[in-house]
């Protein structure tokens, strides 16, 4: 197989049990583990240990749905688990080196708050932190805040971009330098070194400046994981990192080439931004042990809950009056996510899946690459993607935690360090460094 220069980047996607669906079930989980920071601490020590370039936590400000019937047999509808950013705090006291990625919304945030907190937390892990922007699309996180219905989908995306230029021009309210704390000559900052924004826009009015001395790597990464056509415009002029999902080689190559071919009408260089798909690994020491731990793990999932996940990939539609064993209907197209509404009804068609197939097929990974196999085939797959431009890194989601990440660190990674892959030791004290992006 050809090679390609550099290391693969890894994020550990971290959900409180683990990504498959009934991972809560498992006897080797953690009950109450989104609410246990000896758990927390214990996994992101694990990811250090191995190198992982970040930790990534995603985030919903309200449950996903209101059904207890439903919500009472899940641990993925953020019922009871931390506020990244608190979590995030507490880790970078434990941890060295690891990137910290929170998510945080456009729809229900000012970008002073966000602003202002990414920049705190990347003076408190001495420059580890990136902000993963997502626009919300859950009902119920928009009657959390004042609202009966989200914005539109276009609507929320020109919000989002305008967010985000306020917050990188908050970020650069300080130069490097400012701050020269000058005893015997009476000043704290040089004020030819401040720049006030004074922004004034559709959405938003903020004069600035940010009361935060400049972020030890110069700012924050800037993460995004929108894959529409409005996710992909905002994130070829302003993501560093992109999380993204994709079922095929073909359709990752496609992807990383639209992707990385929009930048240079934003004046980027293609390496500025990185595509770091999810890949859900279930490592066994042959084939037939790695089916036997994920058959176990789809003997646990309860068909209520399976339909629930579909309704909620496919647009939030009801699908309580279909057959489960009959084909999946024709779907309007909704206000949530587009992108994972398009991969979802794509996977259904193109593999002529049922709903029961279809929850049991993304019941791990939720639209996202499923790899069952060796510590070999795994890292020939994900070789594969990397060699062909179709990923430069992956933001693992462990079936299960934490076996599941220990398995892909101490497996998976020796297997790619023994080809090359992937890194031995870091590269620098920041994320930026370590992902190798420019301040």
């Amino acid at each position: 197989m050809a090679k390609r220069s550099g290391f693969l980047r890894f994020g550990a996607f971290l959900y409180p049990t683990g990504h498959h669906i009934a991972a809560w079930r498992h006897p080797d989980t953690v009950p109450g583990a989104g609410l246990n920071i000896r758990h927390y601490r214990e996994l992101a020590q694990i990811a250090e240990a191995a190198r992982f370039d970040l930790l990534f936590l995603a985030d919903g400000v309200g449950t996903r749905g209101d059904r207890p019937e439903v919500l009472s047999r899940t641990a993925h509808s953020y019922v009871s688990q931390f506020e990244p950013l608190t979590l995030l705090a507490s880790l970078s006291a434990v941890t060295e080196r690891i990137g910290l990625v929170g998510t945080a919304s456009t729809s229900f945030n000012e970008p002073f708050h966000i602003a202002r907190k990414f920049a705190s937390l990347d003076h408190l892990s001495g420059g580890r932190s990136g902000w993963n922007l997502v626009t919300s699309s859950s009902e119920f996180e928009a009657r959390n805040f004042n609202l009966e219905h989200h914005l539109a989908h276009a609507d929320r995306y020109e919000r989002a971009s305008e967010f985000a230029d306020v917050v990188q021009g908050l970020w650069n309210s300080w130069d490097a330098d400012a701050f020269v704390w000058d005893k015997a000559g009476g000043r704290v900052f040089d004020p030819a070194h401040r720049h006030v924004l004074n922004h004034k826009g559709k959405h938003f009015s903020v004069q600035g400046p940010l009361n935060v001395a400049r972020s030890p790597q110069g700012r924050p990464v800037l993460v995004q994981a929108g894959s529409s056509e409005a996710g992909k415009a905002l994130a070829a002029r302003t993501a560093e990192v992109v999380f993204t999902a994709q079922q095929t080689l073909q359709d990752a190559v496609d992807f990383y080439a639209d992707l990385k071919g929009r930048l240079a009408a934003h004046g980027r260089d293609p390496a500025s931004l990185l595509v770091m798909p999810g890949v859900f690994p279930v490592v066994g020491s042959s084939e037939s042990e790695a089916r036997e731990k994920f058959e176990q793990l789809q003997s646990l999932i309860d068909p209520v809950l399976g339909l629930s996940l579909i309704s909620g990939l496919t647009g939030g539609v009801d699908l309580s009056g279909y057959d489960l064993d009959g084909p999946i209907p024709e779907l309007p197209e909704t206000n949530a996510s587009k992108s994972r509404q398009d991969l979802t009804l794509k996977l259904a068609r193109s593999e002529n899946l049922s709903i029961r197939q279809l929850y049991l097929r993304v019941a791990g990974a939720r639209g996202h690459w499923q790899l069952v196999g060796t510590p070999e085939q795994i890292a020939d797959q994900l070789e594969e993607r990397f060699v062909n431009y179709g990923a430069d890194g992956f933001n693992v989601m462990a079936p299960v935690l934490p076996n599941g990440l220990r398995d892909f660190a101490e497996r998976v990674l020796p297997e790619l360090r023994r080809r090359g892959l992937a890194r031995t030791a870091y590269d620098g004290a920041t994320l930026r460094a370590n992902l190798g992006l420019k301040a």
